[in-house]
């Protein structure tokens, strides 16, 4: 098994105006990596912040953390060398955007990052399948892409039943009311990458809430190692 349990609070969860100092926090109490939300008001209706917000995030934290870059975004080839230039390490794609996934994972790629591609709810898991062997990560929404605060949508659970089953050893992740009373439903089902936003950056204690997420991730891997 070459996928491991990671935790990544989502940092738009953050109060704003001190977005660097809340970065450092997340990483100190123990996140594995940042979700930094990238929205362009066209894709979905809300808008976020680009890559000079990233390159000064960059700046802030050191070259340590992980910055997962999930990029709601309609023109994502856009941004692919800016996101690089500015320090991000993964480049996660919506399926729903591109006529020419291929090129866009291939540019990717080149630029120096790693390739993540997501899919909305209302996209099907077999259209992002034959991407999953040139892909680092696929990520399934579990809410509607644009807003936080949504609810969990469990029947997005079949999804990354499908893809751990079909392609054992890629990172699967979930983005989208993932918390505590979810997590279970989201390490059956054998995601490993966890997004979570308000449940750990406005808890009064993050460490234990992330450490709580990465312990229902590690035990249901091991149990689907067992059942093997």
């Amino acid at each position: 098994m070459s996928y491991s349990a990671k935790i990544g609070p989502s940092i738009l969860s953050s109060d704003l105006a001190c977005l660097g100092s809340e970065c450092v926090r997340m990483m100190e109490c123990g996140a594995d990596y940042l979700h930094l939300d990238v929205m362009d008001g066209h894709f979905v209706p809300n808008i976020t912040f680009g890559h000079p917000m990233v390159e000064c995030l960059r700046s802030c934290v050191g070259p340590d953390p992980f910055f997962d870059m999930h990029m709601m975004v309609s023109r994502p080839e856009q941004w692919v060398k800016p996101m690089a230039a500015a320090g991000a390490n993964q480049y996660t794609f919506h399926l729903e955007t591109t006529t020419n996934a291929g090129n866009l994972i291939k540019e990717i790629r080149e630029s120096g990052m790693k390739v993540g591609l997501a899919i909305k709810p209302g996209t099907t898991v077999e259209e992002l399948a034959p991407w999953a062997g040139q892909i680092d990560m696929a990520l399934v929404m579990t809410v509607e892409p644009g807003f936080g605060g949504q609810k969990f949508m469990e029947d997005m659970m079949p999804k990354v039943s499908w893809l751990r089953s079909q392609f054992p050893s890629l990172d699967i992740e979930v983005d989208g009311g993932v918390g505590p009373s979810t997590i279970h439903k989201c390490a059956e089902a054998g995601a490993n990458m966890i997004v979570s936003g308000s449940a750990v950056v406005s808890s009064d204690d993050p460490r234990s809430v992330i450490t709580m997420l990465r312990t229902a991730v590690s035990e249901a891997m091991q149990k689907r190692s067992l059942d093997r």
